[in-house]
């Protein structure tokens, strides 16, 4: 098992503003919002022939929830090349999807306040199940119009080989 440093000084958390996504072709510009990493476990619930009065409790087969990715809307062509690797309509018989590359690696990288990573997690085999080009359009809002992807995954872990690092003093 990984062993982890841990830095006995710092009493806050990590902030959740200061991250960024990494694909095989670089990181991810312009994301502005990253959904929870979830983990479910279903419990499998069992009697023994023998003891009629209780029930026992073993996990069963675990689940990662979709995680969205959403950013502005610009010229980058990024998320909607991605999605259209899963459905391309009017690609032809045989070649709407893309089989050989619809699927990615990512990962999502956590930064403290003085920009140093220290945490890192890296998330399998993701597609984009869903993905909106534009947002609802109000003449009368005053927003900017985000995109989102929704990403289907075979799982997540933690980067061991991302340690805690030494953090930042200034002395006047």
């Amino acid at each position: 098992m990984a062993q982890f440093s841990v830095n006995t000084s710092r009493m806050d958390p990590y902030k959740a503003y200061k991250w960024r996504v990494k694909t095989n072709a670089g990181y991810v510009a312009g994301v502005s919002k990253v959904s929870a990493l979830k983990r479910t476990t279903e419990v499998v619930e069992f009697r023994e022939g023998g003891d009629p009065s209780g029930s026992h409790r073993s996990p069963g087969r675990s689940k990662y929830e979709a995680i969205t990715l959403e950013r502005g809307v610009t010229h980058d062509l990024e998320f909607e090349n991605w999605a259209s690797k899963v459905w391309q309509p009017g690609a032809g018989l045989g070649a709407e999807v893309s089989l050989a590359d619809f699927r990615k690696d990512i990962v999502i990288e956590l930064y403290n306040e003085a920009g140093q990573l220290v945490i890192a997690y890296n998330v399998y085999r993701c597609w984009v199940s869903e993905y909106q080009a534009l947002p609802d359009l109000d003449a009368n809002a005053n927003a900017v119009a985000i995109a989102h992807i929704k990403l289907e995954n075979e799982g997540w872990e933690r980067d061991p080989a991302v340690v805690e690092p030494t953090e930042v003093s200034y002395t006047p």
